[in-house]
């Protein structure tokens, strides 16, 4: 695994970079190989803030987390932890859709370097819909959605983009700016 380290406001000094490198190492035990991939770490310091932000594309898997907290060190050990649980919940689905095919190694050619282990510390999530909308997408263009989004007071906002006609969200991100996610 190959490390991307950088900072935001921060100088990543030589302790900094290998408490990241021997935390986010650990993660290789959910693996039976190593994972031949990239991880990117960026710190980030706002204000009194100081966030974590990993992503750690796999094939077929992308793990992404951030977190923030006063410490630095501390909010390293948050991401992982969020890291963690994501693998564990990515494997039981895997080994819960493996037995409902019957074909465990087809499974697992199709997933991102999962394993065979069945993961029993972890009870399994069921994703529950308790509520459903539909809405017509009227076509707009991404300011008039950003206000939309703000005046509707959600995270998020779906709608028609009016000169490509491409279904498009923009949402609020954590730091106050927006993002928005098209298709290709």
């Amino acid at each position: 695994m190959q490390f991307n380290i950088r900072g935001e406001n921060i100088e990543v000094t030589p302790a900094l970079r290998e408490y990241v490198e021997k935390k986010v190492a650990k993660l290789k035990r959910y693996f039976n190989e190593t994972p031949n991939t990239d991880a990117y770490v960026n710190l980030k310091v706002y204000n009194n803030t100081q966030s974590v932000e990993v992503t750690i594309p796999m094939t077929g898997l992308l793990l992404r987390a951030e977190e923030s907290h006063t410490d630095m060190y501390a909010a390293i050990d948050l991401v992982i932890e969020k890291l963690e649980r994501q693998i564990r919940k990515h494997k039981t689905k895997v080994n819960r859709r493996s037995k409902q095919n019957g074909g465990i190694h087809e499974m697992i050619a199709n997933s991102a370097d999962a394993t065979t282990t069945v993961v029993l510390d972890e009870e399994e999530d069921e994703f529950e819909i308790v509520r459903e909308k539909r809405f017509d997408l009227k076509p707009m263009d991404t300011e008039e959605a950003i206000l939309q989004m703000d005046l509707l007071g959600h995270n998020f906002f779906v709608y028609n983009h009016a000169e490509t006609g491409t279904t498009n969200v923009v949402y609020k991100r954590k730091d106050g700016r927006y993002g928005l996610i098209s298709p290709e």
